[in-house]
């Protein structure tokens, strides 16, 4: 069966990204197309990157390296719950990111973001990651806002972003499926 990781993008105390990935994988879990777990990058216990090989070499020194890669290397496909930090990236999910390389290659990704500009910055710069990994980022994603998604500090997900929800499912297990052969 096909595996999707949704995987959580934020380290920061009282941070959104837990309550967007439990709601992302709430939606998932009614699906029957796939396996969908929920990694939080909190929980991988990743210093900051420590490692004195690049990863494209995959001779990993340290055993929380080599816990994340064999994590990682389980999933045939991703979706990226990530918020947006200064018009880009969080700092904790791209070190996770970075630990790997080969791990990520010819796997599918989608993207759930938020933020004041729903993300959007931040999809951006992650696309550019992916490419570079060799991932097939797909084009449906889920944008929320902190005007419309967001009530006050609670999260308050829009029917419409549902709907976005399930295309971006849709495409993220199409394309991990079309990649398969890729991945040997």
């Amino acid at each position: 069966m096909t595996r999707i990781a949704i995987v959580v993008g934020s380290t920061r105390p009282n941070r959104n990204a837990e309550d967007v990935a439990r709601w992302v994988h709430e939606h998932a879990s009614r699906r029957p197309d796939a396996r969908y777990d929920l990694v939080d990058i909190a929980e991988q216990g990743l210093p900051l990157l420590d490692e004195p090989v690049p990863p494209s070499m995959g001779r990993y020194a340290n055993e929380h390296t080599k816990a994340w890669s064999e994590k990682i290397a389980s999933y045939d496909g991703f979706v990226f719950v990530t918020p947006e930090y200064n018009h880009s990236v969080p700092a904790a999910l791209k070190n996770a990111v970075d630990y790997l390389y080969a791990e990520w290659n010819n796997k599918s990704i989608g993207f759930v973001s938020y933020g004041s500009a729903g993300g959007t910055r931040a999809v951006e710069a992650w696309r550019l990651v992916a490419a570079e990994l060799q991932m097939a980022d797909v084009r449906a994603q889920v944008f929320l806002p902190f005007g419309s998604e967001f009530d006050g500090n609670y999260f308050a997900p829009t029917e419409a972003a549902a709907q976005d929800l399930e295309t971006v499912f849709d495409q993220v297990v199409a394309w991990a499926g079309a990649l398969r052969s890729l991945r040997g």
